[in-house]
C-alpha cells in the first residue's frame, strides 16, 4: 500500500492516511502507517506527532527528525495548529452549529463518553450542513486533542458518525470521519494544506458547500491559546 504524500518540507511530511490503517502496530505486529512511511521514503527517523484513530483517514504530519518532532510537539501543545475535520451522520443533531464542551470519562471496552463537569474539558466546535435523505455533513474543529474526541462529540450531539459502530453510527462502507485540513506556522512561516476523502462512496461534492475551501476562514468562535486566523494565502498551500 502506497500512502500519499501530501507535502514534504524541511522538518515534516505531510501524508493522506487510509481509513482502517492504525498508526502505531496492533499487538499482531502488523505494519502500521509509521512502519510504511518509513519503508516507503527511506526516512527511517520520522516521528508521529498526532494520532488520527485507526477508523479516521486524511492529513497526518511526521516529523522527519527529533528537532521538528520537538518543534511540531510545541506547537499541538500550544494549541496553534488548527485542524479541521469532515464526518457524516444520518441523524439529525441537537444543534446545527455551535461548542461541545465536557470531561471526556472512560467508558466499557475501550469506549468514551461526554461529561457534564468541565475540570479538565475537550473543547469541539462544529458547523453543519443538511444534504438531503437525513444525512448531514459537520466540519469540525477540535481545540483539545482527545482520544476518541470526535466521534464522543457528535454522539453527544445525537449525530453518530456513519460508520462509527462503537459509537452507535449505522453501518456503512467506512467510518465517516476524514481529517481534512491543516492550519499552522512553522520557522516563521505559514502552512495551509487541505486534502478532501479520496474514498467513500457516501461523500457529497464538497463543491457543493463553497466555505469548506477555506475553513479555517468560517466564523469560528475565538479559540484559547490559538493565533487568530488571517485569510491570506499561505506559501506552504500546495495548488
Amino acid at each position: 500500500m502506497q500512502i500519499p504524500i501530501i507535502a514534504e518540507e524541511r522538518h515534516f511530511l505531510l501524508v493522506d492516511k487510509p481509513a482502517g490503517l492504525a498508526c502505531h502496530r496492533d499487538a499482531d505486529g502488523t505494519p502500521a502507517l509509521l512502519d510504511r512511511v518509513r519503508e516507503q521514503t527511506g526516512i527511517g527517523g520520522l516521528h508521529l506527532v498526532h494520532r488520527l484513530d485507526k477508523l479516521t483517514s486524511g492529513l497526518l504530519l511526521l516529523a522527519r527528525d527529533a528537532a521538528g518532532a520537538a518543534l511540531l510537539g510545541e506547537q499541538f501543545a500550544g494549541r496553534a495548529i488548527g485542524k479541521f475535520y469532515l464526518a457524516l451522520s444520518d441523524k439529525a443533531p441537537a444543534k446545527k452549529q455551535g461548542m461541545l464542551r465536557g470531561d471526556m470519562e472512560k467508558g466499557r471496552n475501550g469506549s468514551w463518553r461526554l461529561s457534564q463537569q468541565c475540570h479538565d474539558p475537550a473543547l469541539t466546535q462544529f458547523f453543519s450542513h443538511g444534504l438531503g435523505g437525513g444525512r448531514r455533513l459537520f466540519v469540525v474543529r477540535p481545540l483539545t486533542g482527545r482520544t476518541h474526541q470526535i466521534r464522543v462529540a457528535l454522539k453527544a450531539l445525537g449525530s453518530p458518525i456513519l460508520g462509527d459502530v462503537r459509537y452507535g453510527g449505522a453501518a456503512a462502507d467506512r467510518g465517516y470521519l476524514h481529517a481534512y485540513a491543516l492550519d499552522f506556522c512553522l520557522d516563521g512561516v505559514d502552512f495551509r494544506y487541505r486534502c478532501p476523502p479520496a474514498y467513500g462512496e457516501a461523500w457529497p461534492s464538497l463543491s457543493d458547500w463553497p466555505a469548506l475551501t477555506e475553513p479555517w476562514g468560517l466564523p469560528w468562535p475565538a479559540a484559547p491559546g490559538r493565533r487568530p486566523a488571517v485569510n491570506a494565502e499561505s506559501p506552504g498551500e500546495p495548488g
